[in-house]
């Protein structure tokens, strides 16, 4: 990921994720918006061209204009981010983000801290093996 997304930046990526669109135009990403809010076509235009940009998003030339799609899930996003915000801390860092990451989640949910055990042995499985 080249860098973390701005508010409409966001907002765009959810109504396109929400409409799970294989292809969409600009006008159809302001329609999904203009169901919360007005929004200027030329601000979404702009919008979407820095999500090109930052490769969230390819696109082919239909005519005089551009048709869209996501090049990643709503996972993989995440996924990504994830990996990024994880990849640009020290070691001591990370071993934290770890360590608040598990107590969250313990709170939260205990499935999910079933399902982060069985990744922990899992891994530990792999890496056991010769």
């Amino acid at each position: 990921m080249k860098s973390s997304l701005f508010d409409l930046e966001a907002e765009i990526m959810e109504v396109i994720w929400s409409a799970g669109w294989n292809e969409f135009s600009v006008s159809d990403v302001r329609e999904g918006l203009e169901k919360h809010r007005e929004i200027a076509y030329t601000t979404v235009m702009t919008t979407v061209s820095r999500l090109h940009a930052k490769e969230l998003l390819g696109r082919r030339k239909e005519g005089r204009r551009f048709v869209y799609r996501a090049t990643m899930s709503r996972a993989e996003f995440i996924e990504a981010m994830t990996r990024d915000v994880l990849n640009s801390l020290p070691p001591m860092g990370q071993q934290t983000a770890v360590a608040l990451l598990v107590e969250r989640v313990a709170d939260a949910d205990d499935a999910e801290l079933d399902r982060l055990e069985a990744l922990i042995r899992a891994r530990r499985k792999r890496i056991e093996v010769p």
